[in-house]
């Protein structure tokens, strides 16, 4: 009888496995059907590759909001973006009124000794008119091979005639950290992506910068400013989180499978030498920045002051595809160290502080969390779904409450139960 009940499941699996199998079959059938009465009545010539490329993300997007099929163009520019370094001319821009606007040329850059200025206008490249092209487009264009050149022209405020630069393009190198000194007693740093393998260098030298101008002695401490950074590689958020922690786990990622569980933990070696920390975030905060957040609010190395982050807590392992491109597929979730899966809930700060909006934007300016993307991840615990809260961070620093608050509670100007943190209430390492 043990014999007989062990093998009948295995009868029953194999035999419903197998009706599973032919259903799928049938279903690709079905898919191949469809397109061929696609290709031979629709009112126009469609194209093939494109309806297939449609048909594949149409899959890939009832999975979750981050699965995607990306062409040679996307994989390329990922791939770019991964890497940290292109071709290019050195400038930041925006869109603005259908022309490319310069937000600031960076130091050093072939922008910058062409004499390009903020909130230069640029209307042509090399003689083509930039509206009608997408800020995409337009700096698709500005990038190019290493020694070409290219011809701008540029609307500049003051300045009667368009001005025409000249500018050949050279290696240039994302620059995803800033850092500065604040009142000669304050280590200001702030991380816009994690995009780059570089990241992890520029926040070493950023904050290296930063205490050679300022004593160990009259060091009060360093605030993170993780706002609006949506995130990038897995490995440099652990490499960022690792860079303030002694010792302990920074995150893990956990699959379908329990045996492909991934554990990551800190080397000794703070480069603040211990200094108070203040991370702030807000609903612009995701991924990456939330693995780095939680990571040193588990360990009560940091006060997180802000509001709620985004709550992207998934991993995409990007699988090449031939010469078609890749895959990009939703593999894993990632829990902090105190195995708090972030996933559609988001980081909540140990101080909670909105930044208040202007009044020309109140009612425009919509809150959105990963919670409120169609067909997310659900988080997998019990504990409810949250929403995110608001991404708006004044340009003006002097009318940016949760920065002027960070710096009140390090010179002591200010005091909350929440700074410094408990290290007897981290958690076990």
């Amino acid at each position: 009888m043990l014999a007989v009940a062990a093998i009948q499941p295995r009868i029953l699996l194999s035999a419903t496995a197998k009706a599973a199998s032919s259903d799928t079959y049938r279903q690709l059938n079905l898919f191949g059907d469809i397109f061929e009465h696609v290709r031979a009545q629709y009112v126009e010539k469609p194209n093939d590759v494109k309806l297939i490329e449609s048909a594949i993300n149409g899959m890939l997007n009832s999975l979750d909001p981050h699965s995607a099929f990306l062409d040679i163009k996307n994989f390329r520019d990922m791939q770019t973006q991964t890497r940290g370094e292109f071709g290019g001319l050195g400038i930041e821009v925006t869109m603005e009124n259908g022309l490319v606007k310069v937000v600031s040329p960076m130091d050093g850059t072939p922008a910058y000794r062409a004499g390009i200025q903020p909130n230069d206008l640029i209307t042509h490249l090399d003689n083509e008119p930039v509206k009608g092209l997408t800020l995409e487009q337009a700096v698709d264009k500005m990038r190019g091979p290493v020694n070409s050149s290219i011809n701008l022209r540029i609307m500049r405020k003051d300045v009667e005639k368009p001005v025409e630069v000249k500018i050949v393009r050279e290696i240039i190198s994302i620059r995803n950290v800033r850092a500065r000194v604040e009142g000669e007693d304050i280590g200001y740093v702030r991380i816009t992506s994690f995009q780059g393998e570089r990241t992890l260098e520029q926040l070493k030298s950023g904050v290296t910068d930063i205490q050679k101008q300022i004593p160990a002695d009259k060091l009060k401490g360093y605030i993170v400013d993780l706002r609006n950074n949506g995130g990038g590689l897995l490995d440099q958020a652990i490499a960022v989180s690792d860079a303030f922690l002694e010792r302990g786990e920074i995150v893990s990622t956990r699959g379908r499978n329990p045996d492909d569980t991934q554990r990551h933990n800190a080397r000794p070696g703070d480069i603040t030498n211990g200094k108070p920390l203040i991370v702030i975030i807000n609903g612009g905060a995701a991924s990456a920045s939330e693995i780095v957040a939680g990571a040193l609010q588990d360990h009560k190395r940091a006060t997180l002051l802000g509001s709620r982050s985004f709550g992207k807590g998934s991993v995409q392992t990007v699988i090449p595809i031939g010469s078609y491109g890749a895959l990009k597929l939703t593999t894993a979730r990632y829990f902090t160290p105190a195995g708090r899966s972030i996933q559609a809930k988001g980081i909540s700060p140990d101080i909670e502080l909105i930044q208040d909006l202007p009044d020309d934007l109140k009612g425009k300016v919509e809150t959105r969390g990963e919670s409120s993307l169609r067909g997310h991840l659900k988080n997998g615990e019990k504990e409810e779904e949250k929403g995110g809260s608001p991404a708006y961070v004044p340009p003006d620093p002097k009318d940016d409450k949760q920065l002027i608050f960070a710096f009140e509670l390090l010179r002591g100007t200010q005091k909350n139960s929440a700074f410094p943190p408990n290290p007897k209430a981290a958690i076990p390492n």
